[in-house]
């Protein structure tokens, strides 16, 4: 699978583009969550791996399904980014896809500095690629859709919340892919007005409210957004 194009050369960039500070805060805010998940976290399960192993492998007959939808559910919010990643890569001074692939394992780790490094970029130049046209597809974004409302609803109403609370207490991976799951619902409305604005949206205050509804909001936004316009230069 070939990456897109997204150029580092800040002398590529439009003038006031190029200018644009990067945004610092995200790295105060990347330090402090890295900080907080491996020294104020609680402490690792002898059981971790093994349970990691079980719910990547679908060996899950006895687990809570408020753990199970949750950790597939870390599966589906990377794609989500995806859809808005790969086209907002196009130009930026840093490439996007390598953090992309990273949020796959890594989730808000390895999306924060890519939100500290970029530029705002509300125009996309160029052809579409193919990978573009992917990520950029309704019917991929009704899918995961799909996927994520059958997983939440599983979840919510069969999960056993009194085990959940426990287990996030006393497990360092139940807790911090709690707060993780969290994080990337705040962090996603950071690319949405870019996003909007390459797509000739122009009403973007009450889309990127929405976008602050964990999971569903841009799942929403995803399945509703227009296409993208090309600007050509």
């Amino acid at each position: 699978m070939t990456a897109p194009s997204n150029s580092p050369d800040l002398d590529q960039l439009p003038a006031d583009q190029a200018r644009q500070p990067a945004q610092p805060w995200f790295w105060l805010l990347w330090a402090g969550f890295t900080l907080y998940a491996f020294l104020l976290a609680p402490p690792d399960r002898p059981d971790t791996l093994d349970l990691i192993i079980r719910l990547s492998t679908g060996q899950v007959s006895g687990e809570n399904p408020l753990i199970v939808a949750l950790f597939n559910l870390m599966g589906i919010w990377p794609l989500v980014y995806c859809c808005l990643l790969f086209a907002d890569g196009r130009g930026q001074p840093v490439r996007a896809w390598p953090f992309a692939i990273g949020s796959m394992a890594l989730g808000a780790f390895a999306l924060l500095p890519y939100l500290a490094l970029r530029r705002s970029n509300p125009q996309f130049t160029g052809e579409r690629s193919g990978l573009i046209r992917v990520w950029d597809s309704r019917w991929l974004a009704l899918g995961l859709a799909v996927g994520a409302i059958g997983l939440l609803g599983w979840g919510l109403s069969q999960g056993n919340w009194s085990d959940f609370g426990q287990q996030w207490q006393t497990s360092r991976f139940i807790h911090v892919m709690s707060l993780d799951f969290l994080m990337l619902s705040l962090l996603f409305p950071a690319l949405v007005g870019d996003d909007l604005a390459r797509r000739g949206w122009h009403q973007q205050t009450i889309w990127q409210w929405l976008t602050f509804l964990p999971l569903v909001g841009p799942l929403a936004y995803l399945c509703l957004r227009p296409p993208i316009q090309v600007t050509n230069e």
